[in-house]
């Protein structure tokens, strides 16, 4: 099994290198053409750029379709209501090579206790930032960043048996955009605090809510294979000029946007997601972007290995992804390639890379088995006609799962038949 696992992977490896070697520029103009009309004349009026970038990982493997899916540590930047719906509790390393030298780094951590979901990110955008002065001389060199923190916290509200709850969350974001000092041309001497004066801090909340149902289900499995999802984010504001260069006051708007989204699982190994999102800029609804939306697809291959594939429009051009998911006991790793044309006017070729460890469902898998356990012992010893029996059973299953509607109606079955044959008891004793 360690065999074939390592050359599947290798063989995913050997796939995505063959890929970053094509020359795609034929295939970018035809696209191109095909959406000359979406172009966004709105696009880059607002400021912390990189919130609209994906960590990586699965949820860009699939298109960014993820608002109505978000099943696990990639729900931040689509629906902050999804980390109380987790099978298991995560913590993950993600890496984004981005366009022109760029790249984002992430790590995260979530975690379900029963119906509540917490969890906590810190993401970094960073690119190289050297200043030449007329000469043709490097006078400065640092990075350019844009970091966000998170902090998240949802509810799933209503939970029971039949109908699974109606989730609800939200992220409070902390964002820093740190510009560094920069120099004056006449003497190429940095200017101190320059930087400081162009940068900026975003406070902000993302809210959001899911529901999840059964649809023509053709599997067995207690997780439901219908979800939807609705969400809004970076609802908050921006503001610049801490350095004493600049008046202090309110920046650039930041990238608010709603979104809705649905994924379905007709089948145990195929998923389907789609996803549209509409940017909103606060400071100037007229000025407010085009919508975009995304789909993916989800194939699991093996218990072990899954194929994905993503379409997103944005503006006037297309992005396209194919990624694939591999487990090895508690650690899942992604892997990603997409041809990307929504921030170049070049064709822009990047991957994404992450690595998850399974932190474990404090037990809820097991408390489900001896529930389903105890709750057919209990059909068993009904069926016999020890009905007391029976009932203690169920009884026992609801203290390892107070939602198993189907043990507590049983146990009412049982009391109403009890009652009622006891009537006929008294009334037969009368006559």
């Amino acid at each position: 099994m360690a065999s074939k696992r390592a050359l599947l992977t290798a063989l995913i490896f050997l796939f995505l290198s063959k890929l970053f070697a094509l020359d795609l520029t034929d295939l970018y103009h035809s696209l191109g053409n095909s959406f000359y009309n979406l172009v966004d004349s709105n696009e880059g009026l607002t400021g912390f750029r990189s919130l609209n970038v994906s960590s990586g990982g699965r949820e860009e493997s699939l298109g960014g379709a993820f608002t109505g899916l978000a099943d696990d540590i990639g729900f931040f930047d689509y629906n902050p209501a999804a980390s109380c719906l987790l099978q298991k509790g995560e913590a993950a390393l993600f890496h984004n090579s981005w366009i022109a030298d760029s790249n984002i780094e992430t790590l995260a951590w979530a975690d379900r206790f029963e119906n509540l979901g917490l969890g906590a990110k810190i993401k970094c955008f960073y690119v190289p930032f050297t200043e030449y002065n007329y000469f043709g001389n490097r006078v400065a060199a640092n990075y350019y960043s844009e970091t966000t923190a998170y902090l998240n916290a949802s509810y799933n509200f209503f939970k029971g048996y039949y109908f699974k709850g109606l989730a609800i969350g939200g992220n409070f974001k902390a964002a820093w955009r740190s510009v560094p000092d920069y120099t004056n041309n006449e003497t190429d001497s940095i200017i101190q605090g320059s930087g400081l004066s162009q940068s900026s801090l975003g406070i902000m909340a993302d809210i959001g809510a899911m529901l999840t149902f059964d649809c023509f289900k053709n599997f067995a499995s207690r997780e439901p294979n219908l979800r939807v999802g609705l969400s809004a984010q970076n609802l908050g504001a921006a503001f610049k000029g801490f350095g004493g260069q600049g008046s202090f006051g309110i920046d650039d708007p930041l990238p608010s946007a709603a979104s809705t989204g649905i994924s379905y699982r007709p089948f145990k190994k195929l998923m389907f997601a789609m996803d549209f999102n509409k940017p909103i800029n606060f400071q100037n609804f007229s000025k407010s972007g085009l919508w975009s939306a995304g789909a993916g697809i989800e194939v699991n291959a093996t218990d072990f290995l899954s194929i994905m594939a993503g379409f997103r429009l944005k503006g006037g051009n297309p992005r396209i992804s194919l990624g694939s998911e591999f487990k090895i006991k508690k650690f899942i790793f992604d892997i990603n390639y997409t041809f990307d044309l929504t921030s170049s006017v070049n064709p822009v070729n990047h991957f994404s890379l992450s690595a998850r460890v399974n932190l474990g469902d404090h037990g809820r898998k097991a408390r489900q088995a001896r529930c389903d356990d105890l709750y057919t012992r209990g059909l068993d010893e009904y069926a016999k006609g020890n009905y007391e029996g029976a009932v203690e059973l169920w009884k026992a299953a609801l203290q390892e799962d107070k939602f198993f509607t189907p043990a507590r109606r049983w146990i009412e079955t049982v009391r109403g038949s009890q009652k009622l044959y006891e009537r006929v008891l008294d009334i037969q004793s009368l006559d």
